[in-house]
């Protein structure tokens, strides 16, 4: 591997490290007690392995997932994809991000349960990501470029001076969780980068383009660069997740596990200007994404219903972003659960059935079949949980694991409607 290939890497890195992820993996060590590794492997399989996979199977379609699920259904494309930049964008991703930045940069300083604080902070957050969304310059790259490595540099320092202050420390005693594991693999979906790389796979495997060596093959420096980065989001993880793990601080009823365990460490490690500095890293970070995201989605959503003006989208994305940021960053989250569900076994079904395409051509008929039947069971295991009783016998329901069996139904379908359907021979192609 040449140079090239480490700048392309930490460059994929830098796209899939969210500020606004820095909370889970910290959650869910100190939730973990003795499971941790088994905890953070399951979030590092959906969190690191899943996202970077979908860009790296990406690399060898044309046009990416938007072009290539047009040939499987132009309906399901503008349906699914729409839901995933909705999902990323206005509904979770946004919000997400101001009530991040609230909760490390400003709700450790405030006391009581006044809403006041956070509606300021929110409006003047938002202001600005109304602003620079419609006014969309390369500042914004060039900041974001400054804050991911400043951001990392700093919680570099952090995880190590915390580390020396808690080696030789036990883990903390924690309630046992029930497939600690698969526990994980849900929670990694929280970090929405599996959607994200699905959503934004053109972009980046343009971005790898330029920066790789020219005349390289695109799929080999992204596996490469996709190696490099998975390498070190999971160090990062991990990381994060051991002192949440190792770290005795009192629980703040109200407040976010994961932001207090930030804030807590960064206290332990540098004092209140630590704190107070991690906050305003965090903070700017997670601004520059809410930018991004806003302007994407702004972008998508207008490229495919035009009437609609990209101006207009901005205003209602920072609107339902403001609306939604203000419930706090833990409805936030678990709001976002039902539609995790639904949307990450789909998302799953596409790029592991690419990724089988990659060694022997799938019909089309068995992407039909087992994209519907994930679908349909994905919602229904949402929408009719506690009322049909059908679907808690389901295998694997336990580990919300039960599409899988649909999705491998769905793909032998579509071989048996092959066979009985003369005329319907079509596989997908990469071109």
């Amino acid at each position: 591997m040449n140079k090239n290939v480490f700048v392309v890497g930490f460059m994929l890195f830098a796209i899939f490290f969210g500020a606004g992820n820095l909370i889970f993996p910290p959650k869910l060590g100190a939730e973990s007690g003795l499971d941790f590794w088994a905890s953070l492997s399951g979030f590092v399989l959906t969190g690191v392995g899943l996202p970077l996979l979908g860009i790296i199977v990406a690399a060898f379609y044309k046009g990416g997932y938007k072009e290539v699920l047009k040939k499987v259904s132009p309906a399901f494309s503008l349906v699914f994809l729409t839901a995933i930049y909705l999902a990323i964008g206005p509904f979770f991703g946004g919000p997400r991000t101001a009530a991040t930045a609230y909760d490390i940069a400003v709700k450790p300083f405030i006391s009581g349960d006044n809403m006041i604080p956070q509606i300021i902070f929110c409006l003047i957050y938002f202001a600005i990501v109304l602003w620079l969304s419609l006014n969309p310059s390369q500042m914004i790259d060039r900041v974001g470029a400054i804050l991911t490595p400043v951001l990392l540099v700093s919680l570099i320092g952090l995880i190590i001076r915390v580390y020396f202050l808690l080696q030789g420390s036990e883990p903390l005693a924690a309630k046992p969780i029930e497939s600690p594991f698969f526990n994980g693999v849900i929670e990694g979906y929280f970090t929405l980068d599996a959607l994200a790389a699905v959503a934004f796979s053109v972009v980046v495997l343009t971005a790898i383009k330029e920066k790789s060596t020219p005349g390289a093959s695109l799929a080999k420096q992204t596996i490469y660069a996709g190696l490099i980065a998975a390498f070190f989001l999971a160090v990062i993880y991990v990381a994060l997740g051991w002192i949440g793990n190792h770290l005795a601080f009192s629980v703040e009823e109200g407040q976010n596990l994961g932001t207090q365990i930030l804030n807590v460490s960064a206290n332990t490690a540098f004092g209140e200007v630590g704190r107070i500095i991690l906050g305003v890293i965090v903070t700017l970070a997670c601004l520059t994404t809410a930018i991004g995201i806003c302007a994407a989605a702004s972008e998508y959503l207008n490229d495919v219903f035009p009437r609609i003006s990209y101006e207009a989208y901005v205003y209602a994305f920072v609107l339902v972003s403001f609306t939604i940021a203000n419930i706090g960053l833990d409805a936030v989250i678990s709001k976002s659960v039902p539609v995790l569900l639904i949307l990450y076994p789909i998302t799953m079904t596409v790029v592991l059935m690419l990724l089988i395409n990659l060694f022997t051509n799938i019909p089309i008929a068995s992407y039909r079949f087992a994209l519907g039947f994930v679908t349909i069971i994905s919602i229904l295991s949402v929408l009719g949980k506690g009322h049909l009783e059908l679907l808690d016998k389901l295998p694997l329901k336990s580990y919300s694991m039960e599409w899988i069996l649909f999705s491998l139904a769905g793909i032998v379908a579509g071989y048996v409607w092959k066979i009985v359907t003369p005329g319907e021979s079509a596989v997908l192609t990469r071109d």
